[in-house]
């Protein structure tokens, strides 16, 4: 584990080297030093999901209106039809391709696809990832195997890009008017931010999903009722910066989880395939149904977001005097522990959503809870917090959102149960073993 854990921490320098950048000529070669630092080689499945970590972590590399979990779920979308073409044990997602030798490379397949879709995506990046595809591919012998690997990864690449290229996501965000109403979502301080992020996401396409509202949830609770007093009360008391209700591993953990929760989770997924030392096939598996879950996880919890339009803690506490409720009191100097609050509607959090996701798939696939791992802290370098289930990470991510002062609980338990319910249709409807075949593992 601990090889594992110097992985990590070698990227987390880098990428603090790339924080403070900007984009642009210099992108390809400080992503090139951060891809080159690992000193052991990674199955091609996990070396091209972190590649992919670190392009989106790079300032101003991903388009401020897509969502990037879309690339995650197309790129795991092309490896697995990918390498399931050539392995055969389970059902493809899109791409069916018939005449393929058993003997084809499956790590050339993923290698071919990953590579064919993020320059698709991250034009900018080309001349990094020519490089990246070039060493992957060196790796395997040269031979008919190779080759044919090489062409039916570009040749699902370029089908499941096709098939995404009129999905919604580049559509201009749907301009918002902010309510004025008690419980109406409101532009938060002290950022301020002239429109909320990514109104129209619940219009894309689903990869797995029927449609966004599937599983759309009920409304959160009254502003009158006594959940919501409850919820109110408990968030100004533990989620205010400074506050001298948490303890300080509480608001420490608000911080820790404070950045894009969907890295957080392929990273522990990352953890647990090398671990485990999976196949790239079963990576491959592991890796769309993670991300595909988690991409519709995003279009489903947009779609409750902007049907509710449901205020967040900083603008409830501040103006606690509106909403009806005298077990409410106000505070109009109150900010959240992490200073800024994520420009859209509270209800239901985003953390939870993914969160209960990511554990469900994870759990699902490894045929258990426990495992023991540590995560490191996208935004507190250096920093890492262990776990010895997946449960465990997911309830504590969910959780901070109270100590970081940016959710209510409902918010959180509402966006747990929209987690699983689209973990659990994903997992049982999708990359599904084929029975009666060659499969001997079916995780």
């Amino acid at each position: 584990m601990s090889k594992i854990l110097s992985m990590f921490a070698i990227l987390c320098v880098g990428l603090s080297v790339l924080a403070g950048s900007s984009y642009g000529a210099g992108s390809n070669d400080e992503l090139q030093e951060v891809l080159d630092s690992s000193a052991q080689p990674l199955n091609p499945v996990v070396q091209w999901n972190r590649t992919l970590l670190v392009i989106v972590r790079t300032p101003k590399a991903q388009p401020a209106t897509i969502h990037p979990t879309r690339s995650f779920a197309i790129m795991h979308a092309a490896i697995y039809d990918a390498v399931n073409a050539i392995d055969r044990t389970h059902k493809p997602y899109l791409v069916r391709l018939t005449g393929v030798s058993r003997f084809a490379s499956q790590d050339a397949a993923a290698d071919a696809a990953a590579h064919t879709v993020l320059v698709t995506l991250y034009p900018n990046f080309q001349t990094t990832l020519d490089t990246q595809f070039q060493q992957l591919l060196a790796q395997i012998p040269d031979g008919a195997g190779k080759a044919e690997g090489i062409r039916i990864g570009q040749t699902v690449a370029e089908r499941i890009l096709a098939l995404r290229s009129n999905d919604g996501s580049d559509s201009a965000p749907i301009p918002f008017i902010f309510g004025t109403a008690p419980g109406d979502y409101q532009s938060t301080p002290p950022n301020f931010p002239k429109q909320p992020q990514f109104t129209h996401w619940s219009l894309v396409t689903p990869f797995a999903l029927e449609r966004a509202n599937q599983f759309r949830p009920g409304p959160p609770p009254a502003l009158t009722s006594d959940t919501y007093s409850d919820v109110f009360n408990e968030v100004k008391s533990l989620g205010i910066a400074g506050s001298t209700t948490a303890t300080p591993d509480q608001a420490l953990t608000g911080r820790f989880w404070n950045g894009a929760i969907q890295n957080y989770w392929n990273e522990i997924a990352q953890t647990a395939a090398v671990a485990h030392n999976l196949t790239t096939a079963q990576n491959a598996r592991l890796f769309a149904l993670l991300n595909l879950t988690i991409a519709d996880d995003v279009i489903a919890f947009y779609d409750a977001k902007y049907t509710y339009n449901f205020w967040r803690p900083v603008t409830a506490i501040r103006e606690a005097a509106t909403d009806g409720n005298p077990k409410t009191l106000p505070d109009p100097n109150w900010l959240p522990e992490v200073g800024n609050t994520t420009p859209d509607p509270a209800y239901p959090g985003a953390h939870a959503v993914i969160s209960a996701s990511g554990a469900s798939v994870l759990i699902s696939f490894f045929r258990g809870n426990h495992f023991d791992f540590t995560v490191t802290s996208e935004v507190l370098p250096g920093v890492d917090r262990s776990f010895t289930s997946f449960s465990a990470a997911a309830e504590e991510a969910t959780l901070s959102r109270i100590f970081a002062g940016v959710h209510f609980r409902s918010d959180l338990t509402t966006g747990q149960r929209l987690g699983r319910q689209v973990a659990d249709f994903v997992v049982d409807n999708f990359f599904t073993p084929v029975h009666g075949g060659e499969d001997s593992d079916d995780r």
